[in-house]
């Protein structure tokens, strides 16, 4: 795994698996960092009950999201694909990198996904005024900036926009502490408030 920068074994065998079975057409994936890969835990039913595909990596930035985005998405042949990424990449976990570039990660997904006539659901960032692991960053301008830029990209490309930050955000434009404990990933609640936004786009 210490080779594996994308971590694209994490869930190869569980692909492998899936793509023995019978494809009914109606696979939604849900790729991104650790926001996405804790829903699951904190909310399993939503997956389980209405076969959710999670293909979430903790600590991920849109590089290596993007780099994985052919094996752990692409081909498993979903009807939607629903993409939420970035607050890594604000936070610097792989070192700086310019909004512009994140935007290019972002939107090949988005373009290699359309190619293949799958559905793509682009989500904005959750809010968030504090990045608790490197607290030298100030994350507020830069998430509204970059949602700024998904919003046009959703609308560039005509696909739905998800957004989490304007249902989601408090008066200093964070995640409030009824919705997550660090500022960042959703607790309980804050996952419920994202299922109702969402579950409007998944009809």
């Amino acid at each position: 795994m210490q080779d594996d920068w994308a971590y694209l074994e994490k869930y190869a065998l569980e692909n492998e698996k899936l793509n023995l079975k019978v494809n009914s057409g109606n696979r939604i994936v849900f790729i991104g960092d650790s926001i996405t890969e804790y829903w699951k835990q904190y909310d399993a039913s939503f997956f389980s009950q209405n076969g959710y595909i999670n293909r979430g990596i903790s600590s991920q930035t849109t590089t290596q999201i993007s780099f994985r985005f052919e094996n752990d998405a692409l081909n498993l042949k979903p009807q939607k694909i629903v993409i939420l990424a970035g607050i890594n990449d604000i936070a610097e976990n792989k070192g700086p990198i310019s909004l512009d570039d994140v935007v290019i990660n972002i939107q090949s997904m988005i373009e290699r996904a359309l190619e293949k006539k799958i559905e793509v659901l682009l989500c904005s960032l959750l809010p968030a005024n504090i990045i608790p692991w490197n607290h030298k960053i100030n994350p507020v301008d830069k998430v509204v900036e970059l949602n700024n830029r998904l919003k046009k990209i959703s609308e560039a490309h005509y696909i739905p926009y998800v957004d989490y930050f304007s249902e989601m955000a408090d008066h200093t434009k964070g995640l409030p502490k009824k919705y997550s404990h660090d500022g960042v990933h959703p607790n309980e609640k804050g996952y419920l408030k994202m299922n109702v936004i969402l579950e409007n786009y998944l009809t």
